[in-house]
This record gives structure tokens, C-alpha cells and sequence, in this order.
């Protein structure tokens, strides 16, 4: 006999970490995001695993990815996919992120592709992330998610970031086709608000800014709507492939697949899934959503536009007014999970708000939230079947650059499930081509053994980007 499993939801835990070994919890509650408390009643699921069963195509993981995965499996292949969820729908990075859907995907600059990839890649790569995020735009149109369409202002923190900023705009401008505009200080007050660390910015014009909960709420109706089950509060503990069938062990029971993929953003586990062990890096990123904004606020801070926002710093700022007048703003916090609730972590939130809009300074904070980033050996996304012999896939890898591209990735990582990949040449694209690797020691030594060194590597990291954000 299986053991069932208590509907009652558990105590959101602050201070998971996926790096610690602790299981990932089982019908926990949501973080407190504002995105939580604003998206309404969850759709209805499928409830949790209660007995052994057999499925052709299982998706791990609930966020944007896996749901579009699902979504497009059923609409475009006729393959009706379950999804297993440890928690709640979307739980992890999909109902906490900040919203700003981007023409982009992963950590690297449009120069950055070129240099590591040589032109032709860059500008086929640049293709594809540009498909991406028109699909994402449209689905933005389809669901109500409080879509703005209205670009991203990538601000100059410091005045010496403006030939960066300059020489970004003209590879985009004349290798890639785009139609930015570089803005100084008083056309970014004048047009978007008045921010005190912008020294000038580069505007780009393809920007979504979302209610990403709504937009997974959006997906996942749709998906139900074309036979996709959806089974929350059962989580993975352990995966397998024996005589090529893959054997997934929840708390509920054994469910045998032909085909999985896993779909888990900074939230996979250690012992679940030997291909992913060590390959990702998970990272914290805090949050916090204020109170709303007076008419007097609104003038003294000089907003005009909904446009989101994000600075030239290593570790950079993001942040935006959303459509109620409150300020939604957010960075990297803690290295591990047990210092999350740090109040270092929550000030140094509080000192950018005063910093950008010091008219603001002390405004209270009415929602305040962390969540785990997923980052890659290399800061690009990876939608790959790292080994031929196991009809097992994953796609994750976004370095917290996925609200636009990870519904791509699930519309091609559905192709790759049906088989539809072979012959393709998009499919030879380094993010579809090459599986993740282990962590590197200065771009030189790549290997496993250094795992246990990341957080380390890390938190030596944060200090030298600092300096060299605000000292050097």
C-alpha cells in the first residue's frame, strides 16, 4: 500500500535551499508574492498521485515550462502529457519571478553570443530567441495576465556604463535589426520617471511586463481544456529507467513513462535526476511589492509608464510600477537558504527604492518574497536529451532571464518529445545542441568535484561584483 497524502497544505518554509538535501516538501504553501495574493483561486487540478499508473509522456515540474510543454503536446502532437507537481501549480520560479518578459533568454548580451559562438550562430540564435518572445507576446494577448506592452529600459547605473550601454545599442542596431534608442537623464524623466541612479539608458522597444501567476493560471486552463492532467502535491523523490521505461516514485505511487521531462527551474534536487545533478546552480532572488503609490507619489517620483526596468549592475536591480500604483522592485539576496530571512537582504531593497526614488524612502513594503534562479555552467538556457539511451529531457537553465523565452522552450521541447527534432537545423543551436555541464573553476577547470565549492565561489563572487557595481 501507498502511503496517502494529507491535503492539508504544510507552512510555506522561507528557508528552503535545493543544495541541502532537505526534500523539496510536499503541498506546501505558496510563497507570500503579491502575485499569490492577487491571481485569484487557483484552477482546479487533478489532486495528487494516489496509486501506481502508467502515462506515455510525464512533465516534471508546473511553471511556465512544463505547462507550455504540456500545452503544446496536446495541441500541436496529440500527445496528452501528465504533469507531477510537488506543491502547488507553479510554485516555484513561475509564481515568483518579476514579471518582465523580455526579448531575451539566459544571462548573456547579443555581443556576448558573438564572442563566444562567432557571427553566424549569434544572428540564428538572435532569430530564434526572437521567435520566442513574438510567441510569448501573443500568448500575453491570448490570457489575462495584465500584459503591458511596453518595452524595457535598460538604465545606466553609473555615468562610465554609457559606452557599454552605446556600443550594446549599435551591435543590436546593425547586426541584429533592432530599433533601439539610447536616453539620457532627462528624456528618462521626462517620458518613464524620475530615477535618481539613471545616468542615461538604452531603450529597447520589445518588452512585456506580465502577472506571471495569472499567465501560468492561463496556461494551465488551456492545457486541462486538451486532456492534460495535472497532478499537484506529488512530488518526484526518485527517478529511473529500467528496460526503457523511466520509473518516477511520489509519495502516492509509481508512475511508469515512456517519455519525461523535467521542467524544474532552480528547484531540481540533488538525488532526482543523475543527468542534473550539480549542472545547475541554484541562486536567490529577493522581491518586495509596496503599498500603492498616492497622486503625490506618483508626481514626486515622476512616473509615467508602466515600463519595466533593470540596471547595468552585476547584480542588478529590476523594477517597475505596476498597474495598481504599487512599486515592485528586486535583486540577488542571500547565498543559501538558512540566511533568506536576513534582514541585510530586505535592505538592500529598501536602500534602492530610496536611492531611485528617494521621494519614496520609507514607503511601506507589503510583500516581500524570495525564490530560487536556475543558472547554467555558461548563463544560457539548455533543451536538450542529455542521454540517447534514456528518452528523458529537461529544459531549464534561464539564469532568471525566462519569462518570455520559457514558453518556447516548452514549444520546442514538445517537438523534441513527439520526435519532430530530427532534420531541423535550429535543433544544432548551442542551447539545443550541448547538455549542462559541471560547474568551472576561472573558465579553465570543469568538474563535479567542485560542486561542493559553488556556494563558496559564490559568495566571493557577490563581494568582488559589488565592488565593482559601486566602488571600482
Amino acid at each position: 500500500m501507498h502511503k496517502q497524502v494529507n491535503p492539508q497544505k504544510r507552512q510555506y518554509d522561507p528557508k528552503y535551499d535545493p543544495l541541502t538535501g532537505e526534500p523539496i516538501g510536499l503541498n506546501t504553501a505558496y510563497s507570500p508574492t503579491y502575485w499569490v495574493a492577487t491571481a485569484g483561486e487557483p484552477p482546479e487540478d487533478d489532486g495528487p498521485v494516489l496509486a501506481d499508473m502508467d502515462v506515455d509522456v510525464v512533465i516534471v515540474g508546473s511553471g511556465a515550462t512544463g505547462l507550455s510543454t504540456a500545452l503544446y503536446l496536446a495541441q500541436e502532437h496529440g500527445i496528452k502529457a501528465v504533469i507531477l507537481e510537488a506543491n502547488q501549480l507553479a510554485w516555484g520560479c513561475s509564481s515568483r519571478n518579476g514579471g518582465q518578459g523580455q526579448n531575451a533568454s539566459g544571462r548573456l548580451s547579443r555581443s556576448q553570443w558573438i564572442k563566444r559562438w562567432g557571427m553566424d550562430t549569434a544572428k540564428r540564435l538572435d532569430a530564434e530567441i526572437r521567435l520566442g518572445f513574438e510567441n510569448f507576446k501573443g500568448l500575453t494577448r491570448e490570457l489575462d495576465c495584465e500584459a503591458t506592452d511596453t518595452g524595457h529600459l535598460y538604465v545606466a547605473h553609473r555615468p562610465e556604463k554609457m559606452d557599454y550601454l552605446r556600443r550594446e545599442a549599435e551591435v543590436r542596431r546593425t547586426i541584429f535589426g533592432y530599433d533601439n534608442a539610447i536616453l539620457s537623464p532627462e528624456e528618462i524623466k521626462e517620458r518613464y520617471c524620475d530615477d535618481h541612479d539613471a545616468h542615461g539608458a538604452l531603450l529597447e522597444k520589445e518588452g512585456v511586463g506580465i502577472h506571471p501567476l495569472k499567465f501560468n493560471f492561463g496556461l494551465m486552463r488551456q492545457a486541462r481544456a486538451l486532456g492534460v492532467r495535472i497532478h499537484t502535491s506529488s512530488s518526484v523523490l526518485r527517478s529511473e529507467t529500467q528496460n526503457g521505461m523511466n520509473i518516477l516514485h511520489t509519495p502516492g505511487g509509481i508512475v511508469r513513462a515512456k517519455r519525461v521531462a523535467f521542467c524544474t527551474g532552480g528547484y531540481i534536487e540533488q538525488k532526482v535526476e543523475r543527468t542534473l545533478k550539480n549542472k545547475i546552480l541554484p541562486i536567490l532572488s529577493n522581491s518586495v511589492v509596496t503599498r500603492s503609490l498616492s497622486p503625490e507619489e506618483i508626481e514626486a517620483t515622476g512616473f509615467k509608464s508602466n515600463i519595466f526596468i533593470t540596471d547595468t549592475r552585476t547584480l542588478r536591480f529590476y523594477y517597475r510600477l505596476l498597474k495598481d500604483n504599487r512599486l515592485q522592485i528586486g535583486s540577488r539576496s542571500a547565498v543559501s537558504g538558512r540566511d533568506a530571512e536576513g534582514p541585510a537582504h530586505l535592505k538592500l531593497l529598501t536602500d534602492g527604492i530610496a536611492r531611485k526614488f528617494p521621494a519614496i524612502a520609507n514607503i511601506p513594503i507589503d510583500y516581500s518574497w524570495w525564490g530560487w534562479v536556475d543558472v547554467s555552467h555558461d548563463m544560457m538556457p539548455r533543451i536538450v536529451r542529455p542521454d540517447p539511451d534514456r528518452a528523458v529531457w529537461y529544459a531549464l537553465g534561464y539564469g532568471g532571464n525566462g519569462v518570455s523565452f520559457s514558453t518556447w522552450a516548452g514549444k520546442r521541447l514538445a517537438e523534441r518529445i513527439a520526435g519532430k527534432d530530427a532534420g531541423n537545423p535550429v535543433f544544432s543551436l548551442p542551447i539545443y545542441a550541448t547538455p549542462l555541464e559541471y560547474p568551472n573553476l576561472f573558465g579553465v577547470i570543469r568538474s563535479a568535484l567542485l560542486a561542493p565549492f559553488r556556494r563558496l565561489g559564490q559568495h566571493i563572487l557577490y563581494k568582488w561584483y559589488w565592488l565593482r557595481d559601486e566602488k571600482i
